[in-house]
This record gives C-alpha cells, sequence and structure tokens, in this order.
C-alpha cells in the first residue's frame, strides 16, 4: 500500500486536496458577503488579498514540509520548535478547537438545510435540531469507536456531491442569463451607510479564510506524491482552482440578486440563489446536495477531530489518557472527550441561538493563531538560513513565501477584529489545564522558559479581560 501511494501523481494529489478544502462555505459566499455589508468592489479586493495572503500560506505549509520533514503532525509542531512548549501547546489546542467548532458548524448547516424540508428544525439552532444533532453526533462517535475509518469512495463520492450542484449553479446563472450588470455594479463600492471601503474589506476575512480552512492539510500528501514537486504542484493546483471557483460563484451571485435580496437569504445562501434564478426547484437541489455533503462530510471529520487531540497526546503536548486505545485499537478518551465537547457546544448553541455564520466565524478565528505561528517559524527558518544554501535558486522566493504568510496572518487576525480575538481567549485559556497535566506526568516544570511565561501570562490577562467585556456587554457570547 505504502509503494502504491508513493505512485500518486499531480492530478490524483490536486483532487484529494480539493475534497479536503472544499467544505460548507461554498455553500454559503453568495449571501455571506452582502450579509456582512460587503459590496463588489470590497468582495473583489477581499478575494485579492485573499488569493495572495492564502496562496503565500499554502506555500509556506509546504515550504516547511520539504526544509523540516523531521516536523510531523505540522501544526503544533512548527510552534513549538520555533516558540516554546506552551506556544507549541497552544496552537495545538487552537487547532483542535477549531475544528471541533468546525463539526458544530457543520451541523448548524446541515439543520437549516433540512428546516428548508422539516419545518420543525427551524434555522438549525432550535431545540429539535440541538436534540437530533446529539443523537447523530454520538452515533458518529460509536461507529469511529468500533473503527471505521474514512474511505477514499466516500470521500469522492462526497466531492461529487458539492461539486455537480455548484456547476449546475454557475450553469443555471449563465444559461439563464439571469446576470445582470447593473445589479454587479450597483452601489459598487458601497451605499451611504454601508461603511468604509476598508471596513467593508475587513469584513471578508473571516468568510474567505472558513472557505480555505483545510488548505493545510495538502501538505500531508507530500509523502505520498511521486516527488515532493508533485505535492507542491498539486497544492498550488488545488488552491488556484478553488479560488477561481469561489470568485466566480461570488461575482455570479451578486449579479444574478440585487445586493438587498442577497443579504437576507437564510442558510445556505446558494440555495436561495438557486430558487430566485430557476425557481424553487433550484433551491431544493441545492438543499439536498447540502444534506447529502455534510452528512457524508460528518463521519471524517469525527476522524480529523479524534485525530486532533490523538497525535499531540502521542507526542506530549496533550495528557497520555488521550492515547488509551480500545480493544477496537482506537483512541477512546479522545474519540470520547471530543464528542463531549462537541456535545457541549451544541448545548451552546441551543442556548444562545448561534447561527452558522457566527460559528464559522469562530472557527475561522480560532484556527488563525496556529497559521500565524506556521508562518512566523518558517519566516526564522529563513532568517536563520535554513532551506537557503548558497545555490538556491529559489532563495527570493522562499522569503517571498515567508514574507507574504507572515503579513498575511496578522492581517488575519487584525481583519477578525478585537472581539472575536478576546472570545477565543475564552476558549484557549483553559486549556492551560491539559497542558499542566501533560507536564506533570512526565515530571517536568510547567513553564520551562521566560518565553512560555509570558506566552502564559498575555492569554491570562485576554482571558480576564474578555470575561469583564462579556459581563458588561461590550463583547456577546456565541
Amino acid at each position: 500500500m505504502e509503494q502504491e501511494e508513493k505512485k500518486l501523481g499531480v492530478v490524483k494529489l490536486t483532487f484529494f486536496a480539493i475534497g479536503t478544502t472544499l467544505a460548507t462555505g461554498v455553500f454559503s459566499i453568495s449571501g455571506d458577503f452582502a450579509a456582512a455589508g460587503a459590496h463588489a468592489g470590497a468582495v473583489l479586493i477581499g478575494w485579492g488579498i485573499c488569493l495572495v495572503g492564502m496562496l503565500g500560506l499554502a506555500m509556506t505549509f509546504y515550504k516547511l514540509s520539504v526544509v523540516r520533514p523531521d516536523l510531523t503532525s505540522g501544526i503544533s509542531n512548527y510552534a513549538r520548535e520555533g516558540f516554546g512548549q506552551y506556544i507549541g501547546f497552544i496552537s495545538a489546542w487552537g487547532y483542535w478547537i477549531s475544528a471541533v467548532l468546525a463539526q458544530v458548524t457543520f451541523v448548524a448547516l446541515l439543520f437549516a438545510a433540512l428546516g428548508n424540508f422539516f419545518p420543525v428544525f427551524g434555522e438549525g439552532n432550535n431545540l429539535a435540531s440541538a436534540v437530533v444533532a446529539s443523537v447523530f453526533i454520538w452515533a458518529l462517535t460509536w461507529l469511529v469507536y468500533r473503527g471505521v475509518n474514512a474511505a477514499v469512495g466516500l470521500n469522492m463520492f462526497v466531492v461529487i456531491v458539492k461539486v455537480i450542484p455548484i456547476i449546475f449553479a454557475i450553469l443555471a446563472i449563465i444559461l439563464a442569463g439571469a446576470f445582470k450588470w447593473e445589479n454587479f455594479t450597483a452601489n459598487f463600492w458601497g451605499a451611504s451607510d454601508s461603511g468604509s471601503l476598508f471596513a467593508q474589506i475587513k469584513s471578508t476575512v473571516q468568510i474567505t479564510v472558513w472557505t480555505f480552512v483545510g488548505i493545510e492539510g495538502a501538505v500531508v500528501l507530500s509523502g505520498r506524491g511521486r516527488t515532493t514537486k508533485a505535492a507542491g504542484q498539486a497544492t498550488i493546483y488545488s488552491f488556484l482552482s478553488l479560488i477561481a471557483l469561489y470568485i466566480l460563484i461570488s461575482v455570479l451571485s451578486m449579479g444574478a440578486v440585487p445586493f438587498d435580496i442577497l443579504a437576507k437569504l437564510s442558510n445556505p445562501p446558494l440555495a436561495g440563489v438557486m430558487e430566485y434564478v430557476v425557481g424553487p426547484w433550484g433551491g431544493a437541489l441545492v438543499n439536498i446536495a447540502v444534506i447529502m455533503s455534510l452528512i457524508g462530510a460528518m463521519l471524517p471529520y469525527v476522524i480529523l477531530c479524534t485525530d486532533s487531540s490523538y497525535e499531540p497526546a502521542k507526542q506530549g503536548i496533550f495528557p497520555r489518557f488521550l492515547t488509551k486505545m480500545s480493544r477496537h485499537n482506537t483512541p477512546v478518551w479522545s474519540i470520547v472527550g471530543t464528542s463531549l465537547v462537541v456535545q457541549l457546544f451544541i448545548i451552546i448553541m441551543y442556548f444562545n441561538s448561534s447561527t452558522y455564520q457566527i460559528l464559522y466565524a469562530l472557527s475561522a478565528s480560532t484556527i488563525m493563531f496556529p497559521y500565524v505561528f506556521s508562518a512566523c517559524f518558517y519566516l526564522k527558518l529563513c532568517c536563520k538560513g535554513e532551506g537557503l544554501e548558497p545555490g538556491n535558486k529559489n532563495r527570493f522566493g522562499m522569503w517571498l513565501t515567508a514574507v507574504i504568510g507572515t503579513v498575511y496572518g496578522f492581517w488575519l487576525l487584525y481583519g477578525s477584529g478585537w472581539q472575536y480575538i478576546l472570545i477565543t481567549s475564552t476558549l484557549y485559556f483553559p486549556g492551560t489545564i491539559l497542558f499542566c497535566i501533560s507536564k506533570r506526568e512526565r515530571n517536568r516544570k510547567i513553564f520551562e522558559t521566560k518565553t512560555d511565561w509570558t506566552a502564559f501570562l498575555l492569554v491570562g490577562v485576554l482571558f480576564v479581560i474578555s470575561l469583564v467585556c462579556l459581563k458588561t456587554g461590550a463583547i456577546q457570547p456565541f
């Protein structure tokens, strides 16, 4: 099997990379930009920034896999190697929390789509949705506990189910002549009450990031390609294919549906666009595709969440109990613990009436810190000269990748807004308990360096500030 995997070429690697990244965001971007107040000009600029920045970030992950192939499991090890034990833990913890929130986000959109056929589920965040979602999550947990793995055939089926209605939507808008230039150019830079152009561009950050969460997973394939060059090409091709698809859907939707209507579409917005263009059956087709896609994607995502806690535990970042194996040779406490946290967020979603958009904004905000740490680590390697040996013809490209990835990472943090930064600190800081447990069971000092202490104090201060802001109403809980 290993030898067979080594034969994967650019086409198969590209297809797989697209499949791991193409998620729920593609069904929501049609209306999310408008709902955030971003008009056509701001959306195009936002995608332009994403094109340059996310490509730099994607190439950062690929370059790191080439320069430091010894650092397996990616994000958490990059942060730990570059900036110390506690920041490494924060990166691993943040990545896991982001994966858990993504799973809850999938649940919210799944039941919002079901609500279009079964009104009892409403917008996907009511009691009926919470109860059925809980049963569904624990059923998947039981399957994973029994040792069910994500099959390649299932992954390909899910990708096909996603792509067909997307292509249908694009062709329907074009062939029906639904794209109207006057719709697209109306208030191109925003109306008088839309806020500044810069504010509109900032509002696109979390939406564009959410559509590319998972792009870092493509570098995992580098060891399976015929050459590392094949994996690098797959990373680039998958990214360019996806951003072209996203921009096309965004532009066509803004030209087919007036801005005011687009901003008020229910989840998933692409279904509303299709209903507006071709009638109820078009919207129903997209809703069915969303439901099938999410049901098919949930099992692999439970496994991803499990791995996101199990692998760091194996490396000593998380406590040892998360490595305990069941008689089915599965990490029992990683599976159960992950599902318990997912269950907690489903309950929070119900009591706070949290929507799909709020949940994915949190997931995107939480993963930004691991992205920034990885980009900064690659920049640090470039500064130290690792991978930049004399005679390397790609020295300029490596420096450019490192700088763009780092600058874009900080832009993501800035663009997400201070409110979300504070909210994420309420998710990051409690995880320190696991860090302390992991250190104690290995008979090591909890904070071994000044960097660890400084990072801990900074996260703690942000945590206290966030609690005060939540109490005073300065920021709203999710």
